[in-house]
């Protein structure tokens, strides 16, 4: 045990303030067994090191919370390390500084500032939170008894320079049900990388705590909150992946079953391509399968419901019509012929019905209906609408029954169909996102957990929540605030967690957004011009743009975009079904 103590001091020692732990083995955010057991064996600062240094290895020796951020603490007081929040990391970026606040060096006592830009930080759900904005926090220090200079005064947060973070921490996706238990979605999350062998019981933990914080009133889970595990996930003798559960709770019916094991795939699915096998006390969950692989849950999961037609390729709104993606030609019906002088439309995602916003008497009009049918007036006025937008369906080839608009920029109403054919319009709670301004675009996902908006031209996300007929948009959060500013022009959902936005900035015409705000991809800027107006995607579909030129399409972020040889005029837009 000292030949290695030894061994990591000297490697410590060598790699100065840019060391990055690589042969500690740190556990995820909020576990279990908080405790700062191991803090006292982890090594010392090199001796006869300054404040500045000494701040900056600080900051490095926080990428590991092993032992509750033990390496970081030996770099403190006692009496720091007592007062430390150490709970929820802040992401800063790559490029910091330390610098002194008193013209000369002091002998017992000094303050080092510690500047930077904040990107976010994780929440105790491990999720990432969005948080832009500078930092500067002043670091006490002090010499020691052993004249050795050490924190004096705790920070007010763990600090992680991006480039430790992406090191150090990896993006897993949970997955959770809608209220209907009709489909899973996605709740991405971050755990500690080393040792890899033990990202599956991370997942498993952080699956078992259930939903994340800006989705707990939105998404369920099959697992109860009691629920435990009985061992570590960990690779069986014949290579499977052992999820042990315990204390899942005296209803685990067949159904249950199935669910627990769909959301336990499709979780680990990202972090394994071995089968997994979900036991309860040490037996297997349903006694028909053993061992399940994604495939085997897609049912359960709800994929059928998020999958477009093939035959689905998309529309256009072209001069009042609505025409076919596929060869530019009219639809059939009054919307095809440009009778009802269509602003923009959208298709439901079994493609059977069809919702059109027209120009009528000043304002604007919603008609819904069967499509390349007569499309009937919903029954209110509106100076604007936007887009209108489809909830998903409840079940294979159901049509949709429920869309959503947005009202003269102020308000969200949600169109359903009633008992006897026709639709009527009831008002979703947006208290919480009126102080940013007038909302132009809005798009549901299409597992209907979550709304994408563009307020005042920024990217915004919302969870939906529902309570019997009470509708909400709740916690809100700008995303890519630093790189997309005030620029987005129109937006829309890729994937369950992936959107797809264009804006007016030259360089970045369309950019792919994860959903937690962490990560943006710029597709090629080749052949576009600013603003790009309208943008349509979906899973297994090119991308669709409209700038100042025309229509354009690209299958992935390096591709060059295409141009279609279907004329649109200025203010077209293109949609695919939802």
């Amino acid at each position: 045990m000292k030949r290695l103590a030894l061994l990591v001091l000297v490697l410590v020692t060598l790699a100065g303030c840019a060391a990055i732990p690589t042969n500690t083995q740190p556990k995820p955010i909020g576990p279990k067994d908080n405790k700062a057991s191991n803090t006292a064996t982890a090594p010392e600062p090199r001796q006869g090191i300054d404040p500045y240094t000494l701040v900056r290895e600080f900051i490095d020796a926080a990428s590991n919370p092993d032992g509750d951020y033990g390496a970081a603490r030996a770099y403190m007081t006692p009496e720091a390390s007592k007062n430390w929040n150490a709970k929820s990391p802040v992401i800063i970026e790559s490029a910091f500084s330390t610098v002194p606040t008193s013209p000369a060096p002091q002998d017992k006592t000094q303050i080092v500032l510690l500047q930077g830009k904040r990107v976010g930080r994780l929440g105790g759900d491990n999720a990432f939170v969005p948080e832009i904005g500078d930092l500067r926090e002043p670091v006490k220090v002090e010499r020691n008894s052993e004249n050795q200079w050490r924190i004096s005064e705790a920070p007010s947060a763990v600090y992680l320079p991006l480039n430790i973070f992406n090191n150090n921490y990896r993006r897993v996706t949970l997955y959770f049900y809608n209220p209907e238990f009709s489909v899973l979605a996605p709740d991405p999350r971050y755990v500690v990388i080393p040792p890899a062998l033990s990202i599956p019981t991370r997942v498993t933990e952080l699956l078992i705590k259930g939903p994340g914080d800006t989705v707990r009133d939105t998404l369920k889970s099959a697992i109860s909150p009691d629920a435990s595990t009985v061992s570590d996930t960990r690779e069986a003798d014949d290579g499977a992946l052992e999820v042990n559960l315990t204390k899942v709770g005296k209803d685990l019916t067949p159904e249950k079953s199935k669910q627990i094991v769909a959301q336990v795939v499709k979780s680990l699915s990202g972090v394994t391509t071995s089968r997994v096998r979900v036991l309860v006390d040490g037996q297997q969950i349903l006694p028909d399968q053993r061992d399940y692989r994604p495939s085997d849950v897609s049912a359960i999961a709800g994929e059928s419901l998020l999958a477009l037609n093939a035959n689905l390729q998309g529309m256009l709104v072209v001069d009042g019509a609505i025409k076919s993606l596929t060869d530019g030609n009219p639809i059939k019906g009054p919307a095809g012929n440009g009778s009802y002088s269509a602003v923009s439309a959208a298709q439901s995602l079994d493609g059977s019905r069809l919702a059109v916003v027209s120009r009528a008497g000043g304002g604007m009009r919603l008609r819904v209906g069967e499509l390349e049918q007569e499309l009937s007036e919903v029954d209110f006025r509106a100076n604007t609408l936007s887009r209108p937008t489809w909830l998903l369906s409840s079940g294979p080839k159901e049509p949709g029954s429920e869309l959503w608009t947005v009202v003269d920029g102020t308000s969200v109403a949600r169109v359903t169909r009633a008992d006897n054919g026709g639709w009527t319009a009831k008002g979703v709670n947006i208290t919480e996102l009126q102080q940013f301004g007038p909302i132009s675009d809005l798009r549901l996902s299409r597992d209907g957990t979550r709304a994408a908006l563009v307020i005042s031209g920024k990217l915004y996300l919302a969870s939906v929540v529902r309570n019997d007929q009470d509708v909400a948009l709740r916690t809100p959060r700008q995303i890519q605030q630093s790189t997309l500013g005030s620029a987005v022009q129109s937006i829309d959902w890729l994937s369950q967690d992936v959107l797809v936005v264009s804006s007016s900035l030259p360089s970045l015409p369309v950019t792919k957004v994860y959903t937690d705000g962490f990560k943006l991809d710029r597709y090629s800027q080749s052949n576009l011009n600013v603003p790009v107006g309208s943008v349509a995607a979906a899973p297994a579909r090119q991308v669709q743009v409209i700038d100042p030129s025309g229509l354009w399409s690209a299958s992935d972020i390096t591709d060059v975009w295409k141009s279609s040889s279907i004329r649109v005029s200025a203010g077209a837009m293109v949609f695919y079904p939802g």
